[in-house]
């Protein structure tokens, strides 16, 4: 089939003028190639080297926190999984408010690499991950170190058996006060805090008694926190009798396993003030 001179000047022009193009992400003003002028790529894991804005050089490919963007890519591409995010005009506004940042940094167009999946992951090792891209690294990492290579097991935090992050201290206070223990547990699943009196049958076995029970001066308070997935329980008494004396259990437990912490409570009791001694030293004296 033979094209018309209609048809073939405007396919020659178009090809002279625009010829075939530096290629997808590769800037038009790019010089000729020279890789032996490029500044070596010292990365964290071979896996972060990728090519320049120009497609000659390699550069380290950015990850989470590390800056990225701005005018030319003066600060380079972020690894897969993550995205260059920008900070909005009011965001960075209110952030020169609060402190001074870096010229590179209010740059326009620069940002940081943040993982596209923002939720936490189980990895192989029994370690949770804040991200993939995390886990990603952490397996590079692991494999140049000889030391295999690390899975995702599941989304989600890697679950285990309660650890007991504070326990209750030793209190001692005279009769009629207010006293209180408290313990910090963590685990995933979250746990479930129950406190108990260790207490001595006559034959000297040790016996566990659930609080508050028929108790009237005991109060038990468990809520969740401090952090995710930790509970805290408390117990309080007041006032506080020499009965209440002994040693206390906080007992924590999940479907994976459980935990105990003590801590003990001594009591002294108040000696109460004397009474008449002034008027008694009064009437003397009249007399």
């Amino acid at each position: 089939m033979k094209l018309g001179l209609s048809v073939v000047l405007p396919l020659l022009l178009g090809a002279l003028l625009w010829g075939p193009g530096p290629g997808p992400g590769v800037r038009a003003d790019c010089g000729p190639c020279q890789p032996s002028s490029c500044p070596p790529a010292q990365c964290k894991v071979p896996e972060l080297r990728g090519k320049d804005e120009c497609g000659c050089c390699e550069r380290c490919l950015g990850v989470q926190g590390e800056l990225c963007g701005g005018e030319g890519l003066k600060h380079g591409r972020c690894a897969p999984g993550y995205v260059c995010l920008t900070s909005a005009g009011g965001e960075r506004q209110q952030q020169q408010q609060q402190q001074e940042q870096k010229e590179e940094e209010e740059e326009e167009g620069t940002g940081s690499c943040v993982c596209k999946h923002d939720y936490p992951v189980c990895g192989s090792d029994s370690s949770t991950y804040p991200t993939i891209c995390a886990l990603h690294l952490a397996s590079w990492l692991s494999v140049h170190r000889l030391q295999g290579k690390i899975h995702k097991t599941h989304d989600g935090e890697c679950k285990y058996a309660p650890v007991v992050i504070l326990s209750p201290t030793s209190v001692q206070n005279v009769t009629g006060a207010q006293v209180y223990l408290a313990c910090e547990v963590k685990a995933v699943p979250t746990p479930i805090v129950t406190w108990r009196k260790v207490t001595e049958s006559p034959k000297g076995i040790k016996l566990l008694e659930e609080l508050p029970g028929d108790r009237v001066n005991v109060a038990v308070q468990v809520r969740g926190g401090p952090s995710k997935h930790e509970s805290t329980g408390w117990v309080l008494i007041n006032p506080l009798t020499k009965e209440d004396e002994g040693v206390y259990q906080c007992h924590a437990s999940n479907i994976l396993g459980e935990v105990q912490t003590e801590g003990t409570i001594k009591v002294t009791e108040k000696v109460p003030k004397a009474k008449g001694k002034k008027k008694d030293g009064l009437q003397k004296e009249e007399n």
